[in-house]
């Protein structure tokens, strides 16, 4: 048994993490464990055990986290209708912190004495991996070797990996950065680093078509609906990891969710980046379509607000603190009521609403009509206006008193 302290590294067997186990080993005198986290990135990632024991790891962790990630980190998000500046759909940033706390799940297993992560010194996910690690064992030592190392490019990166024949997933010719898991899978690097370039959609995409290339006839989906969570699509109750990979399969071939967005980094550069969100895009929509029928008005306008905030925390890494708590506890307040069902439309990129019903739907016909009802007095809407007026006309009749032209 080795005698060595020990350093679990997060990996997934890209680029970056690749080229670590040999460098922590060639930097630090550690035991290097590795730990890949399945997050629903559709990949096979038991040959990540031979390629990780072959770089110079002692063992390898491969963890199956898919169905936690969907119930506890993107339901809640869905809930709360965050929206990172208004288009962003959060994929990478809850991600990031069911895999670190695995990691110091690991790491106290270990008895590690460190945890290190591939994260770059100019991205997000640096921090959200390292104040997850502060929120869960505040002893551990982080190691950020692109924080510390000589390697400053990817095309370095590739040099490094070469001389030491590990194989990786990049060229220096096909060099995007991505990352994917069940919700999304994002794109940046290339010809994206301009965003004067139009995104090189067919060789970019790989889990949607381009509306263009989407179906002439529509697609209609049934969502349902439970307390604000999806259970059930097209009549069918589906578990969550079964629902989100049918709707992503519904949701690519319509070409819905392909977003390009030039987006405010935490660190406080702007990035731009592609965004495939098929079946993420179909629950926002269907889920706001439900909200709009079940939820009163002021708790809705107020939810706006909370969801802005949610986005921020969840997009800033700050998903174990407790106003990410207090906020979640509010959102599931608010779902209380959120169940039924929403018919969408899917058409070359669109979602059009095709029809929302619910149990505890708000909305009564027999009070917004224009036919005859027997329950509205439109006499009551005088009285109504002239006290939400007043404040007004006071304020108009001050300044004709003063003579006050604005």
């Amino acid at each position: 048994m080795s005698s060595k302290e020990k350093v679990v590294l997060a990996y997934s067997g890209g680029l970056d993490t690749s080229i670590i186990i040999p460098w922590l080993k060639e930097n630090y005198d550690y035991e290097v464990i590795a730990m890949a986290a399945n997050v629903g990135q559709g990949e096979e990632l038991e040959p990540l055990r031979e390629k990780a024991i072959k770089s110079g790891a002692s063992k390898i962790y491969i963890e199956d986290l898919t169905e936690e990630f969907i119930t506890d980190y993107i339901f809640p998000t869905l809930k709360a209708g965050a929206v990172y500046e208004g288009k962003y759909l959060l994929g990478t940033s809850f991600a990031r912190p069911i895999i670190a706390k695995r990691l110091v799940e690991i790491a106290k297993k270990e008895g590690a004495v460190a945890v290190a992560h591939g994260a770059t010194g100019k991205g997000n996910d640096q921090v959200r991996f390292e104040l997850t690690v502060k929120a869960l064992a505040p002893e551990l030592k982080i190691i950020a070797p692109w924080r510390i190392w000589n390697i400053r490019s990817r095309e370095d990166a590739i040099d490094y990996a070469a001389a030491r024949n590990i194989p990786v997933p990049v060229t220096k010719e096909s060099n995007y950065s991505r990352d994917r898991n069940i919700w999304h899978l994002s794109h940046e690097g290339s010809e994206l680093e301009n965003p004067a370039n139009e995104p090189l959609y067919d060789r970019l995409l790989q889990l949607s078509v381009t509306p263009e290339k989407a179906p002439d006839e529509p697609t209609y989906v049934e969502l349902g609906f439970e307390k604000g969570i999806p259970v059930s699509l097209n009549g069918k109750k589906l578990g969550p990891v079964q629902l989100m990979e049918e709707l992503n399969k519904i949701g690519g071939r319509n070409g819905i969710g392909i977003i390009d967005i030039v987006e405010n980094r935490l660190v406080g550069m702007k990035s731009r980046g592609v965004y495939e969100t098929p079946g993420g895009t179909i629950l926002y929509a269907a889920h706001r379509e439900l909200e709009s029928i079940c939820l009163d008005r002021d708790t809705m306008h107020y939810k706006e607000l909370v969801a802005q905030r949610f986005a921020e925390l969840v997009y800033y890494g700050q998903w174990f603190t407790p106003l990410r708590e207090a906020l979640s506890a509010f959102v599931d307040v608010t779902q209380k009521y959120v169940t039924g069902k929403v018919r969408l439309k899917l058409y070359k990129g669109n979602i059009i609403p095709a029809g929302v019903e619910s149990p505890y739907s708000l909305f009564r016909e027999d009070l917004c009509t224009f036919g005859e009802d027997q329950v509205y007095n439109h006499k009551d809407a005088e009285g109504f206006i002239n006290l939400f007026g007043l404040p007004i006309k006071v304020q108009a009749t001050m300044k004709k008193a003063n003579n006050i032209q604005d």
